[in-house]
């Protein structure tokens, strides 16, 4: 039997956050080999976990990543139970692995990799809690650039994506004008907002307009005229800046064009 230092259990207990005695018994298990005792503890506790399924993870964070060459970037939400966990340095560290993981994927939404699971598996050992990859997804990067706003508490995050020069101050602030804007931008232009929201605003535009009992012509203008405030309020560039509201967005793009912008929030994928 393999010789089993105190040294090496506080190892094994700093790498998974499990108890000395699980550590230890592990290690024993294991002969002393380290890498296989951590395997033998996330398998253990993962079948652990496989009954907590059932368990809310109402809480977790956002990471968004950029290639350095610019070549892609990418958004993941990672779940948990407690905002606790949430806040948790290795759990923040998990979110950013998972990130630079989907940033080597192909284009478009992005499944759990081995290497995602690892690492999630390694912080379900440690917290004992219900953590699960929520959604992630990589964006090109050929011909744009990238904008991108992480809010305080990892619950938001923004990708923004560019065609033409920017500043990346500016990129960042509409990034942060996104996080913070009420209403919140539902497309880039009047053109880019979904057609069952337009809709849905349409209709109760309609029946305002009908229930003040003015004429037809009248409430036809009435709707039209509400339909271009709901556009102006839900464009991203025809919305006053939270920063400075007597700018709209697109006053700050000069050149640039915005192409597409992603919100993402714990809880709504």
């Amino acid at each position: 039997m393999a010789e089993i230092s105190a040294k090496d259990v506080m190892n094994l207990r700093n790498r998974t956050g499990l108890g000395m005695m699980e550590c230890k018994k592990a290690l024993v298990e294991a002969e002393g080999d380290v890498e296989k005792a951590e395997d033998l503890l996330r398998k253990a506790y993962k079948g652990k976990m496989e009954k907590r399924a059932d368990r809310a993870a109402g809480e977790g964070r956002v990471a968004v990543k950029v290639a350095g060459d610019g070549s892609g970037a990418a958004l993941v939400e990672l779940r948990t139970e407690t905002d606790f966990t949430a806040k948790n340095e290795n759990f923040i560290a998990c979110a950013d692995t998972c990130a630079d993981e989907a940033l080597r994927a192909a284009v478009g939404p992005v499944s759990a990799t081995a290497a995602m699971e690892a690492a999630i598996d390694k912080i379900r050992a440690q917290t004992g809690e219900n953590i699960s990859l929520g959604r992630a997804e990589k964006v090109d990067g050929a011909g744009v650039n990238f904008g991108s706003y992480v809010h305080h508490d990892g619950k938001t995050g923004v990708l923004l994506v560019v065609e033409g020069d920017l500043s990346d101050d500016v990129k960042r602030q509409i990034c942060m004008h996104i996080t913070a804007a009420v209403p919140r931008p539902a497309g880039v232009t009047s053109d880019d907002v979904p057609a069952e929201v337009v809709e849905k605003e349409r209709k109760f535009r309609i029946e305002q307009a009908m229930e003040s009992g003015k004429p037809q012509e009248i409430a036809e203008k009435m709707v039209e005229g509400g339909m271009r405030k709901f556009f102006a309020e839900v464009a991203l560039i025809e919305q006053a800046f939270v920063m400075d509201p007597a700018k709209k967005v697109g006053d700050l793009l000069g050149g640039a064009t915005v192409k597409q912008f992603y919100r993402w929030a714990v809880g709504e994928g």
